[in-house]
Parts: structure tokens; C-alpha cells; sequence
């Protein structure tokens, strides 16, 4: 394993009970996901958020679920690459996306916050939108006058919820072929 060979995931959340099972977090269903199959405890407080380190597939990484609130993720997300001299390139940013359909993954190298407040302040805090992220779709709000804060913040339906777990395989998947160096194969194989 190369030293320099370092990884930071950050699932995206809310992190007070009430909020589990909602759309917004399921960047944190997700992590919560990978730190089971990979075997990492995600239950060190440091950075404030929760976090944990292992190995998987060689390389060294580290899972992070930030405790800020979705608005502040960059507060957790950037001290927390800056103690372990992790590149923002190294930075897998997990997060919801209400442009996508329940389970639609969206893959990307970097790009702008697309209206996403913890990808605003993690991109505030990291300097820069040079990060990939793996949107997770949650579906649009029903109508337009919907309140946004409101839909993210709802529960899944039974139906969504399991369209999205369905997916996680399709993203630990992605996020080992972004640790590859293989990016552009994780778009293609698993986008959408």
C-alpha cells in the first residue's frame, strides 16, 4: 500500500435521530453501508463529525459522517482531509440528489454544488469543486411549490427506500474503481 494511497469518504446526514430514513440522509445510509461491508467502526468523534479507518483493496481510507448539520459539511469534511494530508482529488463526497430517481446513482469527477448546500460548503471549505461525488437519487419533489426543506427532510416510502439500498453494491462498487484511478469506468458502468 503506497502512503500517499489515501482515501476520505464522507456520507452527507443530518445527524440526530429524527433524521434517519430521510432523503437528505442518505449519504449517511450509504457510508453506514460501506463501513458494514468493509468492516471500518465509524464511531471515533474527532473533526466534528464520526469517523473510522481501514483498508480496502489496498488502500487506505477513511469513512466520515459529519455531525455539523448538511449545511456545514465542509467544517467536518475539510479538517478532517487536512489531518490526514488528503488531497480534495481524494475526497469521495456521498450525498442525496433530488434530480435523480430513488437509486439512480450519479457519478462525477468534481463540478459545481448544483443547489446542494453540504456540496456548497464542503466546496467552500476544500477550496474548490475538485472532489468526486456520487449523487444518490431520492426523487423530486411532487410539484414545484413543494417545500424543498420538507421533501428532503421526509421519509422514504418502503419503494424508494428499497431502490436505493438495492444500489449500494452499484456504489461500493463505484467507489473502489474511483480509488483505482478508473473514475471514468465507474461513470459509465454505474451512472444513472
Amino acid at each position: 500500500m503506497n502512503a500517499t494511497d489515501i482515501w476520505l469518504i464522507a456520507g452527507l446526514g443530518n445527524p440526530e435521530t429524527k433524521y434517519d430514513g430521510t432523503r437528505h440522509n442518505a449519504g449517511y445510509a450509504a457510508l453506514d453501508y460501506l463501513a458494514d461491508k468493509w468492516g471500518i467502526s465509524v464511531s471515533k468523534t474527532k473533526f466534528e463529525g464520526l469517523w473510522g479507518q481501514g483498508e480496502v483493496d489496498g488502500h487506505k481510507v477513511v469513512l466520515l459522517k459529519p455531525l455539523t448539520y448538511m449545511n456545514l459539511s465542509g467544517d467536518s469534511i475539510a479538517p478532517t482531509a487536512g489531518f490526514f494530508k488528503i488531497p480534495a482529488d481524494h475526497v469521495i463526497v456521498l450525498c442525496d440528489d433530488i434530480t435523480q430517481n430513488p437509486g439512480k446513482l450519479r457519478i462525477r469527477p468534481s463540478g459545481s454544488a448544483g443547489g446542494h448546500n453540504g456540496l456548497k460548503s464542503i466546496i467552500a471549505r476544500l477550496g474548490g469543486e475538485n472532489f468526486p461525488r456520487i449523487r444518490i437519487g431520492v426523487g423530486a419533489k411532487p410539484h414545484p411549490d413543494y417545500d424543498l426543506a420538507a421533501w428532503v427532510l421526509g421519509k422514504f416510502p418502503a419503494e424508494d427506500a428499497k431502490a436505493l439500498s438495492g444500489r449500494y453494491p452499484d456504489l461500493e462498487a463505484a467507489a473502489k474503481l474511483i480509488m483505482d484511478g478508473k473514475l471514468s469506468l465507474a461513470q459509465s458502468k454505474y451512472n444513472g
